[in-house]
């Protein structure tokens, strides 16, 4: 389509003033071409975008009608009546927008954009768990596939997983499939937690003593931030307000001030007056807060981009758009139980 000039400059001033000194001059330059098209497509198709916190900033501050976490975007996706719905995260949060809109074209910008932690589990895994603990009730991260959503009993996030599990009358509950968010919900929570092997599984020893059941899965993100991260960053930005998402390992989370969702991290980055903040999470969402916040300065000593996340583009995103690519389905069978499973999720906030 042709790019009126005079658009295309404001659309550009508009990212100058909010990205300025986060991306290159020449990058933003070249990008606000993509940011002018995507805009007009999308209200030409009657679509809506929505982003999750870990896009790339020229993406993110730019053409979702919605950003947020996995939970704010689960339910945008559940109210809309936009079509398509164009998803600017990973592969298991456009199944998401799928699983509550059956009607209506899911497009993914990428070919794969997978997830460590989604990919660490699969439904017969779940299967073979409900089978070896019968009637213990299944509580499934949102991080994972369609097909695993379908064999639990309730999904959760980040930011309501404790919320979750105190809401089932259960005695013993199993937590898949992210081992340390599990941990951190345990301690949170005060229950005893045990991560049995794949063996162990098929073998229970007799005796142990539990209330949570765990998985051994990890965020290969989240994985890699330490304890030592934190001291070392301490000691050179005294009054530091150290922030970690909760797929961070409890040692991490314990050292650090704040642990919560993405979108609860971004609001006590808005609210704190320390002099400093180190965020251990996905880097994006750092520069996303750092142009949402120029006045407070953050600490870039630990960035580590997924690189599932990395794969949405604004390249692929007018792609998708122009092509309907990728179209994300989900087998009718799977999608109802799926749903049930979300909805629960939804109904708890």
């Amino acid at each position: 389509m042709p790019i009126d000039a005079k658009t295309l400059q404001e659309t550009y001033d508009q990212m100058e003033r909010k990205l300025h000194g986060i991306i290159p001059d020449i990058e933003m330059r070249y990008k606000a071409e993509l940011v002018f098209e995507i805009n007009q497509l999308k209200k030409e198709r009657g679509a809506i975008i929505l982003g999750h916190n870990y896009m790339e900033p020229a993406l993110f501050h730019t053409v979702p009608d919605v950003v947020g976490d996995s939970l704010e975007l689960s339910r945008k996706a559940a109210e809309t009546e936009c079509d398509p719905i164009v998803f600017c995260g990973v592969r298991f949060m456009a199944e998401t927008a799928k699983i509550l809109n059956p009607t209506r074209t899911v497009l993914l910008p990428a070919k794969r954009a997978g997830c460590s932690l989604a990919e660490s589990i699969t439904a017969q895994d779940v299967r073979n768990l409900r089978q070896q603990y019968p009637g213990v009730p299944i509580v499934t991260y949102i991080n994972t596939y369609a097909d695993v959503k379908a064999e639990c009993d309730i999904c959760c996030t980040s930011g309501n997983a404790a919320r979750v599990v105190e809401s089932l009358d259960s005695d013993v509950i199993i937590f898949l499939p992210d081992e340390y968010l599990a941990a951190n919900v345990a301690e949170e929570t005060g229950k005893k937690i045990i991560f049995p092997s794949r063996d162990a599984i098929q073998n229970p020893k007799p005796g142990l003593e539990y209330e949570m059941i765990g998985w051994h899965g990890r965020c290969e993100v989240h994985d890699k931030f330490t304890v030592q991260d934190i001291k070392n960053v301490r000691a050179q930005y005294p009054g530091v307000l150290v922030l970690a998402h909760p797929e961070c390992s409890p040692e991490v989370v314990a050292a650090s001030d704040f642990s919560s969702s993405t979108s609860k991290m971004t609001q006590r980055v808005k609210e704190t007056e320390a002099p400093s903040y180190l965020l251990l999470t996905e880097c994006s969402m750092g520069d996303n807060i750092m142009a949402e916040n120029p006045e407070k300065e953050m600490v870039r000593m630990c960035s580590i981009r997924c690189p599932h996340m990395n794969e949405i583009t604004l390249e692929d995103t007018l792609n998708a758009l122009k092509n309907n690519v990728q179209i994300i389905e989900v087998p009718e069978e799977i999608r109802v139980r799926a749903r049930r499973s979300v909805d629960r999720m939804l109904e708890i906030g």
